[in-house]
């Protein structure tokens, strides 16, 4: 029988990090390092502000791009962090971080179109490209592992020439999930000044953004180099340096010719921003939502020691040190089924990790002897995890 579903919608399969979780989540005897958070729960303070909001009523509909307020507080966020002083129209918040990367897909990208994207990357980023139709292509960093030290690059001529007449978007990711890359300015501007040439957007994810490792307050943002009628789209979150996943709130800088077409795509796809949950978020961005950021950050640089102090134990195990977000990327030696690997993790050594393989194209053999996990953790937690892992690699 002829189906009336899209095609591109039956071809999709659940990504790796999903398959490894559902064998073990929840088990109380099981240390859960697979997923992009931290075990701290959100800050008190944060809670109670959205508290306070569902018990004085905060319940009915707001602005469908987010509360005016709260756009504010987040251009200011972006004049202090960031040094970028965006126009208020230029910020929408469609919901949750990944709904803006949805959205901004669903702007740019016909059936046919194409998406290129750095790799390795997020499994949703270009699971979402597929669901809106787009041809998804991939720019694989580079794993240079004689470099002193071993180091992520780009090069930038495998997105050129991945790039056609069909080409909408180039999506990257800086600081990078699972890798912990973070793009050069310089890398920035030779990007920009191609896409401006050949009528490209370019799809920014910065939502570990804050969590950098070399002093500075802010990885080097394309907000700080566009125009601002460059076709750019750059993509934040409360839920990684605030400690917010749960609470799937985000936001999207675009430029500012789309703001009315964002209000009705935002009705149209979530009818906006979850009410109280804005409040939340705009206690988040106070001065005791910065103080908890760089809490957050010295927590994840403590969890990267601590990973860089296994590694430094192992012979089987190495990995590119990350200059930011909070994964260690760690390639093992001989695996070449990083997902089962992960699921007799889950079974055998009571540890749940993500596997490489959902990082990247199917049959991406580079990615499959790659395991990820996630260090933004409780330092002795981290390194029971740890422990658990290398006894398991003993015995698997």
């Amino acid at each position: 029988m002829t189906s009336p579903v899209r095609p591109a919608i039956e071809a999709l399969e659940p990504n790796g990090i999903g398959l490894v979780a559902m064998t073990g989540l929840g088990e109380p005897d099981l240390i859960p390092l697979w997923f992009g958070e931290t075990d701290l729960v959100t800050p008190a303070f944060i809670r109670e502000a959205a508290k306070r909001a569902l018990d004085d009523g905060k319940t009915f509909y707001m602005a469908s791009r987010g509360m005016p307020l709260l756009r504010e507080e987040i251009r200011a966020f972006h004049k202090r962090v960031v040094g970028a002083d965006i126009a208020l129209e230029r910020i929408s918040m469609p919901g949750a971080a990944t709904l803006a990367v949805v959205t901004a897909l669903q702007m740019l990208c016909d059936t046919g179109d194409n998406v290129v994207i750095v790799s390795p990357i997020w499994p949703s980023i270009f699971q979402a490209a597929q669901m809106v139709g787009a041809e998804t292509r991939f720019a694989r960093l580079d794993d240079d592992w004689r470099a002193a030290p071993a180091k992520w690059s780009l090069d930038l001529n495998k997105i050129f020439d991945q790039c056609d007449a069909r080409t909408k978007a180039i999506f990257v990711a800086s600081p990078g999930n699972p890798t912990g890359w973070v793009m050069s300015r310089e890398e920035q501007k030779a990007l920009l000044a191609f896409t401006r040439e050949r009528g490209i957007a370019i799809i920014s994810d910065e939502v570990y953004g804050t969590l950098t490792y070399d002093g500075s307050a802010h990885a080097p943002s394309f907000l700080e180099i566009a125009e601002p009628e460059d076709d750019v789209f750059v993509i934040n979150s409360f839920s990684k340096a605030w400690a917010m996943t749960g609470w799937r709130i985000g936001w999207l800088v675009h430029p500012e010719r789309y703001g009315k077409q964002l209000g009705v795509m935002t009705i149209a796809n979530n009818t906006g921003p979850t009410t109280f949950a804005q409040y939340g978020a705009l206690a988040a961005l106070s001065p005791e939502g910065d103080d908890f950021r760089e809490a957050m950050r010295a927590r994840c640089a403590a969890g990267r020691e601590v990973v860089q102090q296994f590694i430094d134990g192992q012979n089987r195990v190495r990995w590119i040190r990350p200059e930011g977000a909070f994964y260690g990327f760690l390639h093992m030696e001989g695996l070449s089924d990083s997902l089962g690997f992960a699921q007799r993790l889950v079974k055998e050594g009571r540890v749940g990790v993500a596997p490489g393989s959902a990082f990247g194209p199917a049959g991406d053999v580079q990615a499959d002897s790659f395991l990820r996990i996630c260090f933004a953790q409780d330092p002795a937690l981290l390194r029971e995890g740890l422990a658990r892992i290398e006894t398991a690699l003993g015995r698997i």
